[in-house]
């Protein structure tokens, strides 16, 4: 897997929602000394709304982690809109999922393998791969998931 980042989303036939407007006072991207800060990303769709839903209650797993799955597609997106390009990024570097889940959902992780696993589609096995917190909490709108995310990039 030596080729881009941006070719594998393409060769993956992956499609990227619209990036979402900020919801508050906040940068949706930050780049700090050789790093790129993801603020929390939901999972927009394609026509420009929001997954929603509970998981545990009218999800089941596969559903959430399909939801996180299209976090990740939001991610890119929010990436490519606000800092240029997939490309300059050199590896993920730590993840924090959080599931809207009920009490007694107890597989927040597996939720989240959904946005993992793309990402170690797109950047590589090793590269879209770091450490990971994966928790359930309640959610603004209802959306089943939101994850926030920090990359190391190319200087």
């Amino acid at each position: 897997m030596d080729n881009l980042p941006s070719e594998r989303i393409k060769a993956l036939g992956l499609q990227l929602p619209p990036a979402p407007p900020p919801a508050g006072l906040y940068k949706p991207v930050l780049v700090v000394d050789n790093f790129l800060y993801v603020s929390g990303q939901g999972p927009m769709q394609m026509d420009g709304s929001l997954m929603t839903g509970r998981v545990g209650d009218d999800l089941n797993l596969g559903q959430g982690k399909l939801a996180a799955e299209q976090v990740g597609l939001t991610m890119l997106s929010t990436i490519i809109t606000h800092f240029g390009s997939v490309d300059k990024i050199k590896r993920v570097v730590k993840v924090l999922g959080m599931v809207n889940s009920t009490p007694e959902f107890k597989q927040h992780p597996l939720v989240i393998n959904g946005f993992s696993e793309l990402m170690a589609d797109v950047f590589g096995n090793d590269k879209g791969v770091g450490v990971r917190s994966a928790v359930g909490m309640m959610l603004p709108g209802n959306i089943p998931v939101e994850i926030e995310a920090m990359f190391e990039i190319h200087q």
